[in-house]
């Protein structure tokens, strides 16, 4: 059973029943400069397509402690908001799942031991799909209840960025419920300045069983390539806490295959 700290629980029993929330004061709205920022980051994406899923198989290296293990992955998204990362290595199979498009997100991950792991209600706000950005990044413009922040140019990991975050919102009439949500939930988008495609994304993670606890998370993407006339990164990189975790290299990438729903059922 999934551990929920009474932050957490406090947000999803505003979010989720409308008739315990009160009127509130308009929320926080989008600035047109991060709009706009992510639109065309978004365009210069999807080129001329229409994208409905994603799937990445290559080679993989995962690194925890003193295990550093290489093998094959592979990565799959759907664009309503749900995602998996399967993995083959010499330890075993690593599995996770998430899926946010339900008014309630779920998510598991499960390693070679064969046990299943619900993941916290608090480490699904920040959406699935952190290898494909274009996914998050255009739910987070289409959907209510998100607001784009523009944050400014940068030099991140060596490189010229445009900083923009998103993030949730709640009509919540509660503080803490408000606050709370948008840094759970928030996403930061480095933008390469000259061609605006993402150059890594980042946000935090938090322990089972404490909200309040940030853990950073940071997805770099690089090699992009032409797939359809969109641009696809091949090469990710996640790193936790400033160390490097996984290492994905992309020997192919398949667009709008009609995945199915199903292939994302969290166990």
């Amino acid at each position: 059973m999934k551990v929920l700290s009474a932050l957490t629980a406090l947000i999803f029993s505003f979010s989720h029943f409308p008739s315990a929330q009160q009127a509130s004061p308009p929320g926080p709205s989008s600035s047109s400069q991060a709009t706009t920022l992510l639109t065309q980051s978004v365009a210069a994406l999807m080129g001329q397509a229409a994208l409905s899923d994603v799937i990445l198989s290559g080679s993989a290296r995962r690194l925890a402690g003193s295990d550093d293990e290489t093998g094959s992955g592979v990565l799959m998204a759907i664009t309503d908001g749900a995602s998996r990362m399967d993995l083959s290595l010499p330890s075993g199979t690593w599995n996770e799942i998430l899926s946010t498009s339900l008014a309630q997100p779920s998510g598991s991950w499960t390693g070679p031991d064969g046990l299943t792991h619900q993941m916290a209600f608090h480490n699904l706000l920040v959406g699935s799909s952190w290898f494909f950005p274009v996914f998050p990044i255009a739910r987070g413009l289409s959907s209510a209840g998100y607001v784009a922040t523009y944050v400014g140019p940068e030099i991140h990991n060596g490189q010229a960025v445009v900083h923009v975050s998103v993030s949730q919102v709640s009509t919540a009439y509660i503080p803490q419920t408000v606050v709370a949500l948008q840094q759970l939930s928030k996403l930061d988008v480095f933008l390469d300045s000259l061609t605006l495609l993402p150059a890594a994304v980042s946000f935090n993670m938090h322990p089972d069983n404490d909200a309040l606890v940030d853990i950073p998370i940071e997805v770099r993407f690089s090699d992009y390539r032409s797939v359809k006339s969109s641009q696809v990164s091949f090469h990710i990189q996640k790193y936790m806490n400033g160390s490097l975790i996984l290492d994905f290299q992309a020997q192919s990438a398949t667009l709008n295959s009609g995945l199915s729903p199903s292939q994302f059922t969290v166990q």
